[in-house]
């Protein structure tokens, strides 16, 4: 067992070396209740006291971490520092040249959950463009990824879906921290084609194998749905599927959120097909008030969460003769899509296996890690 603080996140770190990089700077940081140092004092707080913050900005779910998914959030004043909060998820989610001219350099420090769909990546990756465009220093105050470094599985993410839930072309699930991923991003000039002065603070004591329960550290729900440091695994499974509606109860807002997968339509064959196709992960036959399904239990260190989620998803497909598409209002088959990565998908059940569609997305991950390797930080 990991004793406790086993990791020193990217805020302790800065800490330790007296500020040193924000020393004589106006700053500006990015950030909501999740940034917090390994004793769980928020990064604001502790900023406000020590160097010349001087705004702040937040993403979807706002400042506190308690906004709906997908709902606007409004810029406001932040009662424990009193200085303005900007939203990046309302009218616009990338800084504006007015937000960011009051500062010298943007700092970044939120928890990821460490896939391609969860906006808070999208959040960085703008943020990381301005700075690029107006010629701001960007700091990247890095944290673990919950799932750890190793997963690199799922389906690419089609140039003509890129989106805020898909803004970089990376797996469903990169394996890669928030700071890894702005390296990364940067160097390849995803966001643009201007290079942003970027520094990332890294960790001490992280290493790839680690998932959240082996830091040592409190776990922040960065967003309501996402209760638990095992929320992440089951997200990945459920959370793309679960867009599609049709009757679907996959737990939001109980705390068990993501874990299970019910609905009016399912037959009870599903669990047996999934019991066989999902190797690594237990499946179980469930039931809620919605219906009949699964429930999933995950091991942290085994089993294709993508390739599930896929097998998911196929069996609805053909549960449902396909109108688990044709029902789905236009809002949530385009969210689908954008969170999925690419509309081929729906072509691609109808004269596809399961297997053959999971087999495809080989070449692109052997490349994807590949190209990863000189972004790693941890080992």
């Amino acid at each position: 067992m990991q004793a406790a603080f086993a990791v020193d996140l990217g805020i302790d770190v800065l800490v330790d070396h007296h500020f040193d990089l924000l020393r004589g700077k106006r700053v500006g940081l990015v950030t909501n209740q999740t940034g917090v140092n390994k004793n769980g004092v928020l990064t604001r707080l502790i900023l406000k006291k020590n160097v010349h913050l001087v705004a702040l900005y937040t993403p979807e779910h706002g400042l506190d971490g308690v906004e709906k998914a997908g709902k606007d959030v409004r810029s406001r004043r932040d009662r424990l520092t009193g200085l303005t909060a900007y939203s990046l998820y309302g009218d616009t989610r990338k800084p504006t040249p007015q937000m960011l001219k009051e500062i010298d350099v943007l700092v970044f420090d939120m928890q990821d959950i460490g896939c391609r769909s969860y906006t808070y990546v999208s959040t960085m990756a703008k943020c990381l463009q301005a700075c690029a465009e107006l010629h701001k220093e960007f700091v990247i105050l890095d944290r673990p990824n919950p799932l750890g470094g190793e997963r690199v599985e799922g389906m690419p993410l089609d140039p003509q879906w890129v989106s805020f839930v898909g803004q970089l072309p990376v797996p469903y699930v990169h394996g890669m921290t928030v700071g890894e991923l702005a390296m990364m991003a940067n160097e390849k000039g995803w966001m643009s084609p201007i290079k942003a002065d970027l520094k990332v603070i890294r960790m001490r004591g992280w290493s790839r194998s680690m998932v959240w329960a082996d830091t040592g550290l409190r776990w922040v729900r960065p967003s309501p749905n996402i209760p638990n440091c095992y929320s992440p695994f089951y997200y990945v499974i459920t959370g793309v599927v679960s867009e599609l509606g049709e009757g679907i109860d996959i737990g939001i807002g109980t705390p068990a959120a993501f874990e299970y997968f019910t609905a009016p339509w399912l037959k009870p064959n599903v669990y047996p097909y999934l019991a066989s196709k999902c190797s690594g992960m237990g499946v179980y036959p469930y039931s809620t008030r919605c219906g009949r399904g699964v429930r999933f239990k995950v091991h942290p260190q085994s089993g294709n969460l993508s390739a599930a989620s896929l097998y998911l998803l196929a069996f609805s497909y053909r549960q449902t003769h396909g109108s688990i598409f044709t029902r789905a209002p236009h809002e949530k088959l385009n969210l689908f899509y954008k969170v999925y990565g690419t509309s081929k998908i729906r072509e691609e059940l109808a004269r596809k296996s399961p297997e053959q569609i999971i087999a495809s997305w080989t070449p692109f991950l052997n490349h994807f890690r590949g190209e990863r390797r000189g972004f790693l930080l941890y080992f």
